[in-house]
């Protein structure tokens, strides 16, 4: 099983709707991340649209959260203890794992991001330090 301890950067994160076909990609195409799993259990994560200005107006995606985690080799599990969006306090961060190229991608469940229709992402990070 590959060690997912340490502190990880996001690169660059891709999305699909529900029948696979390409999306435009998550964060205007300049994702800003780090996640932080340490050896006790415990995690954080922050994602966010890196652009210096959203056109048009929109709004800036943003996201963190952290709790307890525990990882099987195929899926991190959070148990969510903080969160930027309250509902998701008290709930499981569930996200498939795998590794490619040296890098982890997660895959969080098929969802809405700020009311859009549904889409299927993947968010690819490199580890850039150990904890």
């Amino acid at each position: 099983m590959t060690n997912v301890i340490g502190t990880w950067r996001l690169l660059r994160a891709v999305a699909s709707d529900g029948n696979g076909n390409e999306l435009p990609v998550p964060y205007g195409g300049h994702p800003m991340g780090r996640v932080v799993l340490s050896a006790d259990g415990r995690m954080m994560a922050m994602t966010s649209d890196a652009r210096r200005e959203i056109p048009g107006g929109g709004k800036r995606e943003y996201s963190t959260y952290c709790g307890n985690y525990t990882y099987d080799g195929k899926q991190l599990i959070t148990r969510v203890d903080a969160a930027s969006d309250p509902s998701r306090v008290g709930s499981e961060q569930v996200r498939d794992v795998r590794f490619e190229d040296g890098l982890m991608v997660l895959r969080p469940p098929l969802r809405s991001y700020g009311g859009a229709a549904a889409e299927q992402r993947e968010l690819f990070w490199e580890k850039i330090a150990d904890v």
